[in-house]
């Protein structure tokens, strides 16, 4: 209820804005002012809005917790007796009573006679505090409102005021930004400390069997898990090497045609129907490689490995045979389809990027235009180009919809195409889905995981950083 007082506010603030425009205005007749007299309506709406949309965030994180607490100072006695989770329990279908929902019948009396008059009771309580708010955020408004149009003159620096609200609030989402980074940071550290405390980091690192599966009592069998994290890291290479053999190609090359080649009709119609690819969810291309591609590439292989049995490669046959569904394969060529949107698209905008002159100087040297882009383009690209291949690299690192429903979970170090194979990202769903005791190395397993994916990532941002900066020197 506290936030329908939003569109009271951004009226109040649009009436604030033309109000302290029209009395600069008038207070600036015949007067040179400092500022224009919009700017000190800005101001007027700054000093308006911010402050009752303060009170309103604080109403808001603050409230449930002192309903809470007025619910439990006012509650019976045979209500504050229960459990907490039961008393936690009651009060949250108290609220759901006062707020005029059905709940089910499952308290004994005297619960199910207290709960109504306790509902009811919710029910004000809440009404009370979205009232309270709704008026202090009227009142922070209206105070705001009367400070700003007090302050109002010409020689007021309305403009100097203004900008330092805007520098302001750019560097609060940077620091949101920045200290976001480092809680993420902090928190993979703390809980991957924890994790190596339980299993060697030379195991985890250097290990070849991955079974994280640890029981819960130790008379239970599977009282030790393996923690060997090889498999994972060499699956996760697999699949993305596959991804970018498919990708990078298709995607740097059609980016060279639409960009060096292709008609202005062609380009117009080709580009957006290949960056529709990159609107597709996730989701869609799992479908497409489990139901389609999966099976297609099983027929095919096994139809191959039929022809060879009983000749002399009869072993490779009998293995083509058994070829499934899903293999690293399957994962790989449909998630480097999903990524050639990426490295198209940039690379095309990144080759448009490079300066005239440069294609101008080539072809008056007699350059042919393949040679122009081998010899010119693609080196003063290069760059961006690489970022292009970088972000595509990460996008194929981090993705797991179509790993987990084309290429399996099971962790196995091969580097065969056609085996099932499990990533990183998927090893880390799997450890966190469902409730999950974060003081047994299985689940604290997945933010050892989570490191070491991190740190991979910011070493490829790192080199790339490092060829971006070496290029880029050779053609300022």
């Amino acid at each position: 209820m506290t936030w329908l007082f939003l569109p009271i506010l951004i009226a109040a603030a649009v009436a604030a804005f033309l109000g302290g425009r029209a009395l600069a205005r008038r207070r600036s007749e015949g007067q040179r002012a400092h500022s224009r007299p919009g700017q000190h309506g800005a101001y007027a709406l700054i000093w308006t809005a911010v402050p009752a949309l303060i009170v309103l965030i604080a109403a808001s994180v603050f409230s449930p917790q002192v309903e809470r607490q007025l619910m439990a100072s006012g509650a019976p006695e045979a209500v504050q007796q229960l459990e907490h989770f039961r008393r936690e329990a009651f009060y949250a279908d108290a609220r759901a009573v006062g707020a005029g929902h059905q709940t089910a019948q499952i308290w004994p009396a005297p619960y199910a006679e207290l709960l109504p008059a306790e509902g009811q009771r919710a029910h004000r309580i809440s009404l009370m505090l979205s009232l309270g708010g709704i008026v202090a955020a009227a009142l922070a408004a209206l105070l705001g409102a009367l400070f700003v149009f007090s302050q109002i003159r010409p020689g007021m620096r309305a403009r100097n005021r203004v900008e330092g609200w805007i520098v302001g609030a750019l560097f609060a989402c940077s620091a949101v930004a920045v200290l976001t980074t480092i809680g993420i940071v902090a928190s993979l550290v703390y809980d991957s400390i924890r994790f190596f405390h339980s299993v060697p980091i030379t195991e985890f690192l250097f290990g070849t069997q991955w079974s994280p599966q640890t029981a819960i009592r130790a008379d239970q069998i599977g009282s030790s898990g393996a923690f060997g994290a090889l498999p994972l890291f060499t699956g996760t290479f697999l699949i993305m090497l596959i991804a970018m053999c498919v990708a990078a190609p298709v995607g740097l090359f059609s980016a060279i045609y639409l960009s060096e080649y292709a008609g202005p009709v062609f380009r117009a119609t080709v580009k957006p129907v290949l960056e529709i690819l990159a609107g597709v969810p996730t989701v869609v291309y799992g479908f497409f490689a489990a139901l389609t591609v999966g099976p297609a590439l099983r027929t095919f292989f096994n139809t191959i490995g039929s022809w060879m049995v009983g000749g002399p490669l009869d072993g490779l046959g009998q293995y083509l045979m058994l070829v499934q569904n899903q293999m690293a394969l399957v994962a790989g060529g449909v998630m480097g389809i999903m990524l050639i949107p990426f490295v198209s698209s940039l690379s095309d905008d990144i080759i448009n990027a490079v300066p005239q002159s440069l294609r101008d100087g080539s072809y008056a040297m007699g350059a042919t235009k393949s040679e122009t882009v081998k010899r010119v383009l693609l080196p003063a690209a290069l760059p961006g180009v690489s970022g292009a291949m970088l972000l595509a690299m990460s996008r194929a690192i981090g993705e797991t919809m179509i790993v987990t429903m084309a290429a399996g979970l099971a962790a196995k170090l091969t580097l065969n195409p056609l085996e099932t194979v499990t990533t990183v990202t998927v090893q880390i769903v799997t450890l966190l889905t469902g409730d999950q005791e974060f003081d047994s190395p299985k689940t604290l397993a997945a933010f050892g995981l989570g490191l070491t994916l991190f740190l991979v990532t910011l070493l490829l941002n790192i080199v790339a950083q490092r060829i971006v900066q070496t290029y880029r020197q050779q053609y300022d």
